[in-house]
């Protein structure tokens, strides 16, 4: 069990990992100062302000520090309170403050991003190219699905195969895949039900919770937390799949957490607990059943040349991360960069809030992918590649995708007991 911020003994290690601090190199900036900042907080030695708010929020929420922390502090949970608590007394910005209300509710959400859809369409190449997020500019953001996964594919896909049933798994979709990444939510399927299974995608999800608990929206996120508790407590499934590492993160810690820390009863608090013990990344679920998967040696077009990998912050302190998978597989020519697990500083709404940080972080990480000479970079975490992949110029020739889809163009044929 981790420790409060009062353990904390100062030692520093959690400097040598910070991103943000790595990039500053001020006190002030790393999980250290925060840390005394919070407990200054909470013995009255330190007034609530809107600089004590900055200082807290200028993080990437990575959870990095609490993963190495020799002394068990639990940063991740007690920056996460600290900011609501500031978020309570001095508010927030405004477009933040709308990405809380519209998360809030899927119909919201559903409308909004049909609204930007349309944005997309009538917006004039040249304004789409001067008007920015942070230092992105908005033609480098993602074309949207044109409707949302969940409107395109059946809520029960049957295994594919002349194969057994090998058993049914639901798929938590998350926001992006749902929105933005259609072909990832499109290959997650693809592969489970070529590995025999029956996929069920839960019409009544919604957000997963974690953008709303890092802007202060606590009473949202609880709403969202017990609707997806309802349509993810099954019994009878081997598995609840994601392919977002930050989704996959809030089923497998952060529901649970909540359901204690507001006392929401035992019977949830035990549906929590069960879906946290069946939540694995999809990456981590095709790793379970490598041994039995078949590759081409010839990648088609989409999945042409050598290929890198960007390990997302909340995956590798959760899951099996896709490197492993892919430094198994003989066919594939995987080149890995030496910061392969560093953060890239997208970290939710970071790289829109704190641009010159993040442009710094991602562009060390985009130096070192060139020098591998690989054309394909995967990356699980879908704010991790809308932050990189609008960074890269056009003439990198560097083509981002999500593991699962390069996988799935990759795979051959399932192989089960030498059948």
């Amino acid at each position: 069990m981790r420790e409060s911020s009062g353990n904390c003994g100062k030692c520093g290690i959690c400097l040598s990992v910070c991103p943000v601090y790595k990039v500053l190199k001020e006190e002030q900036a790393s999980p250290r100062a925060r840390v005394q900042l919070i407990r200054a907080f909470e013995d009255k030695r330190l007034d609530s302000s809107p600089l004590l708010k900055e200082l807290i929020a200028k993080c990437l929420m990575c959870g990095t520090c609490a993963a190495t922390c020799p002394s068990g502090v639990d940063h991740y949970s007690a920056f996460m309170e600290m900011r609501s608590r500031l978020i309570d007394d001095h508010g927030d910005r405004f477009e933040i403050r709308g990405l809380v209300y519209l998360l809030a509710r899927e119909g919201r959400l559903r409308t909004a991003m049909g609204m930007a859809r349309l944005g997309q369409g009538v917006l004039p190449d040249r304004l789409a190219a001067r008007f920015k997020l942070g230092k992105i500019a908005v033609d480098r953001f993602p074309k949207l699905n044109s409707k949302p996964l969940r409107k395109t594919v059946p809520q029960e896909i049957d295994p594919a195969g002349d194969g057994p049933e090998r058993g049914t798994v639901l798929y938590f979709t998350g926001c992006a895949s749902n929105y933005i990444y259609a072909e990832t939510g499109e290959a997650v399927v693809g592969l489970l039900s070529r590995l025999g299974y029956r996929v069920i995608i839960p019409p009544e999800q919604t957000c997963c919770s974690v953008p709303m608990l890092y802007h202060g929206g606590v009473e949202q996120a609880l709403t969202n937390i017990e609707r997806n508790i309802d349509a993810f407590y099954r019994e009878d499934i081997e598995a609840v799949i994601v392919d977002c590492p930050t989704c996959g993160s809030a089923l497998k810690h952060e529901f649970s957490a909540m359901m204690k820390r507001f006392d929401k009863g035992e019977a949830i608090q035990e549906k929590a607990a069960v879906i946290a013990e069946k939540t694995i990344d999809v990456m981590s679920f095709v790793y379970r059943h490598l041994a039995e998967m078949r590759f081409s040696g010839q990648a088609p077009e989409t999945a042409d040349g050598a290929v890198s990998y960007h390990l997302p912050c909340h995956l590798k302190n959760s899951f099996v991360s896709a490197e492993r998978v892919l430094a198994e597989i003989e066919e594939i020519d995987y080149v890995a960069t030496g910061d392969v697990a560093e953060c890239c500083g997208g970290g939710g709404t970071f790289f829109y809030e704190y641009p010159e940080v993040a442009e710094k972080i991602a562009g060390s990480k985009i130096d070192n992918v060139r020098r591998t000479g690989a054309k394909i970079w995967l990356t699980d975490c879908p704010v991790c590649r809308i932050n990189l992949s609008a960074r890269l110029e056009p003439t990198d020739e560097i083509t981002m995708m999500h593991p699962a889809r390069y996988l799935l163009a990759r795979l051959v044929d399932v192989v089960v007991d030498g059948n």
